[in-house]
């Protein structure tokens, strides 16, 4: 049997989840270096706040009112993202965030329709279709639906009005100079320490689930069993037969393979047993609070700095990106400098 998800690895630290865009999100990944001797920003201005009761409508965009429940609906399609309701200590960031994006919809969509962009219907229909095969069933689907203050037939439009977006997006952002091979270059000697790759190992495992929790009778079958496991692992049976056949894991229809993991990754007592063995070593029978362990450490590499020819795909990838989000964050500028926009509170 087999689970989803890969006991052993430590949970993330931050619970947090970035929100919904509106055009094109901005990369996480390597950041840029400044000039020596450049003054640093100004400081960002202090977010005004949000009162606690909010009137029926938020802002107006060229006299097109945004209403209160359009930012109800958003901010319930956030929470149920994040797993979590707003934070308090958030609350004006992420409520003001939230009108902002509304004021950049509502101006891409007029912009959509004053252009006359085409919607591609199809694709409007097939992504209907992915997130109906989500569930099993029409009342599942609408409930969900439901539950984020949606419906159906307003789902459709605006999955539609998100498919003119990015119609006209895309063409907006085509123009963007080609990254050259001179810049990638520049980008990867300006930050060497976006390309450090640490010492790390590669290994696969079987797990055999015993929960803190559950009673001695349990925790006796499953130690039983593991270590029977592990006989049959010593004494040459492919382990990734074994695992596939045994373990309660995720990896299991992988053979147990984890892949390769740095330190900090796993859990301590894991990767404490892990890290001890060297290259198709067995461990011990190893116990975390997921379960009983077998480890079988495949390959271990060593700290080093990734080379160019590597990350040269990666790299154009990231900055392409890069650009062609400043242009759409450029294009979105010219349109808001162009347009009338009330924000109400």
């Amino acid at each position: 049997m087999t689970s989803t998800g890969t006991a052993c690895r430590k949970p993330a630290s931050d619970g947090s989840k970035p929100q919904p865009g509106t055009a094109a999100q901005a990369s996480s990944a390597p950041g840029q270096v400044s000039a020596a001797g450049q003054a640093p920003p100004p400081a960002p201005e202090p977010i005004k706040a949000v009162p606690e009761q909010l009137p029926d409508v938020l802002a107006r965009v060229n006299g097109e009112s945004i209403p209160r429940s359009e930012f109800d609906k958003l901010i319930m399609q956030m929470e149920a993202a994040a797993g979590q309701p707003v934070p308090k200590e958030r609350r004006d960031e992420i409520y003001r965030g939230a009108i902002d994006q509304l004021v950049t919809y509502t101006l891409l969509a007029q912009e959509v329709k004053a252009r006359g962009v085409k919607v591609d219907d199809k694709q409007v229909d097939d992504e209907l279709k992915q997130m109906r095969a989500q569930f099993k069933t029409e009342p599942e689907f609408k409930k969900a639906l439901a539950s984020r203050g949606m419906t159906l037939e307003r789902l459709r439009s605006d999955l539609q009005k998100k498919s003119g977006i990015n119609a006209m997006m895309e063409a907006e952002v085509a123009g963007a100079p080609a990254v050259t091979d001179a810049e990638i270059r520049e980008f990867y000697e300006k930050n060497p320490d976006k390309f450090q790759q640490p010492e790390a190992i590669k290994a696969s495992h079987i797990l055999i689930r015993a929960p803190k929790d559950a009673d001695d009778a349990v925790k006796k079958a499953a130690r039983t069993k593991v270590e029977a496991l592990l006989k049959q692992a010593k004494a040459g049976s492919d382990f990734g037969t074994l695992a596939r056949e045994n373990s309660s894991d995720g990896s299991a229809q992988q053979g147990g393979d984890l892949g390769f993991f740095p330190k900090g990754q796993m859990v301590p007592a894991f990767e404490q047993a892990a890290y001890a063995l060297k290259p198709g070593q067995i461990s011990e029978v190893v116990e975390t609070q997921f379960g009983y362990h077998i480890i079988k450490v495949r390959e271990r590499r060593d700290a080093s700095t990734v080379a160019l020819a590597e990350v040269t795909d990666r790299v154009r990838e990231f900055l392409t990106g890069q650009r062609k989000q400043e242009q759409a964050e450029a294009f979105i500028k010219v349109l808001k400098s162009k347009s009338k926009i009330e924000v109400l509170i």
